[in-house]
């Protein structure tokens, strides 16, 4: 049985726009919709600061936010601490973040969960006073099958994926190193070299990513993977194409920004060996509207063997789901509050409108509002 488990339950307190987020169940689909501001990127920067964190990475993270004043709800004079549970399978995750006065974070608490069927709930503390997270110590010092091997594989194994940078510099259009492809990286930075592997290791996988494109981008054919060997016997890869019926080899800049955002959410929904939980922000971002469709047959799709967590703005994105796979984010007294509605209650709208439209006319909330 898989250790990366996905995620059940989560309560997060104190984090930017979130003041007070508990209990908050989360499905195989999960489909966050709201006005801008409403507190969507926040939570999909929950995770990015999680993921930084198990890997010894949260000062360095904290600085970029630029200190822990702007990470804590309306500052440190508001917010005195940050406060999490995550609760996955029979496991959890708990810690508390306070302020130091160089603007860092330490540990007042963090703490592994077990919920045994035989002896209960168990905590386990992993300490407190340090600045950087103990789950990953904890993990290598005890081995294979107690709860920190638990926690630590199931949260490693979520993952946040953001394509939004498509610019001449991104990384998905400059020539990478080919043995950078153990698993896609969040911007997709190493796609070449990882299509490249899945050619080569998994030709079927690698079939249905170049099929599925050409759902949306017709004259598409396929990639030309050619490593080339550098003086210092590097082998790189680019992500190189060719048109239908042609021979000529085209550059990645020589695809449209959608294009290429649309290749990348294709090559991580369709990944083999899958995270256990994927997380992606406005994934419509630059998308025609027939491809806005495709992308919401995969995500369904994916949601069968990896859990998703969306945030979109898209109406016609939202079309393609149902009410019980949104959270309605909302403000309410300058915080962000995300909840649930229950589909059965909206049987006689659904006779005569979408689910994007009943959004669009703020049945389901979720719209701007003074």
């Amino acid at each position: 049985m898989s250790k990366k488990k996905p995620i059940d339950q989560l309560t997060i307190k104190g984090f930017k726009s979130i003041r007070s987020l508990d209990r908050l169940r989360l499905g195989s689909l999960n489909v966050l919709i709201g006005a801008n501001g409403a507190g969507k990127s926040s939570f999909v920067s929950y995770f990015r600061m999680l993921s930084e964190m198990v890997e010894l990475r949260l000062q360095r993270w904290v600085s970029q936010q630029g200190s822990a004043e702007r990470i804590l709800t309306f500052g440190v004079k508001e917010t005195e601490r940050l406060e999490s549970f995550v609760k996955f399978g029979l496991n959890g995750y708990k810690f508390v973040l306070e302020p130091t006065v160089d603007g860092d974070f330490v540990f007042a608490k963090e703490s592994l969960f077990f919920d045994g069927p035989y002896f209960g709930e168990k905590w386990i503390s992993l300490g407190e006073g340090h600045h950087e997270a103990k789950l990953k110590e904890a993990f290598t010092s005890s081995g294979k099958g107690g709860e920190a091997d638990y926690c630590y594989s199931s949260i490693s194994g979520w993952k946040v994926f953001h394509f939004h940078d498509t610019s001449d510099t991104a990384g998905v259009k400059r020539w990478a190193s080919v043995h950078d492809n153990e698993y896609l990286r969040p911007d997709a930075s190493n796609l070449a070299s990882y299509l490249f592997r899945l050619a080569d290791e998994t030709p079927d996988v690698y079939e249905q990513i170049r099929k599925t494109i050409q759902l949306a981008i017709p004259f598409f054919d396929n990639f030309v993977l050619k490593p080339r060997r550098m003086k210092s016997g590097e082998e790189q890869i680019r992500l190189l194409w060719r048109q239908q019926q042609s021979d000529y080899t085209l550059s990645p800049s020589q695809l449209s920004d959608g294009s290429i955002r649309f290749i990348c959410l294709v090559t991580a929904l369709l990944q083999p060996d899958p995270p256990s939980t994927i997380i992606i922000d406005e994934p419509e971002l630059g998308l025609h509207p027939y491809a806005i469709t495709l992308l919401g047959s995969l995500l369904r799709s994916a949601s069968t063997h990896m859990q998703v967590i969306v945030s979109t703005q898209s109406v016609p994105l939202v079309n393609e789901f149902s009410i019980d796979d949104l959270i309605i984010v909302e403000r309410e007294q300058g915080g962000s509050v995300f909840k649930r509605v229950d589909e059965s209650e909206f049987e006689a709208w659904l006779e005569d409108y979408s689910v994007g439209e009943l959004w669009e006319k703020n049945i389901l909330g979720g719209r701007p509002r003074k």
